[in-house]
């Protein structure tokens, strides 16, 4: 039997390919206690997109980010998937159709890196069933597909910070989900780690066509990666749309008040963004 994880040579989805919203948000609020911290957002990806949230710290991106995946209930408003709101699927259900990739993973107990991909294979099993041998297939086949193979009997403890990153999205991987949620991939990465991860991500994203939503900070990695931006400020949208028109020196200065230098730069071929300080 073929595997679900093997890459294929399928292109990804152009927009206007894409079809109805395979994840809406509409009119999203919540708020912790008496704090609200998102004011009616709205937002959408497209089957086989690629979407980034912007913010400063506090905009909300990260809450925005578990309501999409059905990890927090939305005050006011709802979230569909492929139509059906969240709260319509069952848990296990839900868990078959999206992975989340934290911004940290926090083990109570010592796990190998094969353990920590096998762990997305759970909501694919019965009962009291165990993982079988196309379990462990597709576990291996998702580490290879995130170069981390040669890992699979390290202690997760002892990986790299860039080595944790992909073995986790090696277990979303595994899931065999077509959306998958990350909340600031390479905040804890070097550079050549961001690097590989944007690369990953890009991959999987156009040999799979995996939906992705990201939450990050960095503006140079959104404008490489991403194919829609949605600009959040104190729990609002400010801007939202394709990533060269809404990642512009004026949105910078609204979203950070930051000026900005943003130019399209040929040899990376993305705009790229040069902070040039704060404002008053």
């Amino acid at each position: 039997m073929p595997s679900t994880l093997a890459l294929s040579a399928s292109p990804a989805l152009a927009p206007d390919d894409r079809g109805p919203a395979m994840l809406q948000g509409t009119d999203v609020c919540f708020a912790y206690g008496p704090t609200t911290v998102l004011h009616g957002v709205s937002m959408a990806a497209g089957r086989g997109d690629l979407v980034g949230l912007l913010g400063p710290n506090g905009s909300g991106k990260t809450t925005l980010l578990k309501i999409l995946a059905g990890m927090l209930r939305p005050r006011r408003g709802e979230v569909r998937l492929d139509g059906h709101p969240l709260d319509s699927l069952t848990r296990r259900d839900l868990a078959r159709r999206r992975a989340v990739v934290p911004q940290e993973t926090q083990l109570a107990f010592e796990y190998s890196a094969l353990e920590m991909v096998l762990m997305g294979r759970h909501a694919h099993l019965g009962v009291f069933e165990l993982e079988g041998a196309r379990d462990l297939a597709l576990a291996r086949e998702a580490l290879a597909a995130t170069g981390t193979a040669h890992l699979e009997s390290r202690p997760f403890s002892t990986l790299s910070g860039g080595e944790k990153q992909r073995v986790v999205i090696a277990g979303a991987l595994a899931q065999s989900a077509d959306l998958l949620l990350l909340d600031e991939p390479t905040s804890s990465l070097d550079l050549r780690y961001q690097i590989q991860t944007a690369a990953l991500l890009a991959r999987l994203n156009r040999e799979r066509g995996v939906t992705i939503v990201l939450s990050t900070h960095d503006l140079n990695f959104a404008a490489g990666l991403c194919r829609t931006l949605v600009l959040l400020r104190d729990g609002r949208v400010l801007a939202s749309g394709d990533t060269r028109t809404v990642l512009t020196r004026d949105s910078i200065a609204g979203l950070y008040d930051v000026d900005a230098d943003v130019q399209f730069h040929s040899g990376a071929n993305h705009v790229t963004v040069v902070p040039l300080g704060t404002r008053p």
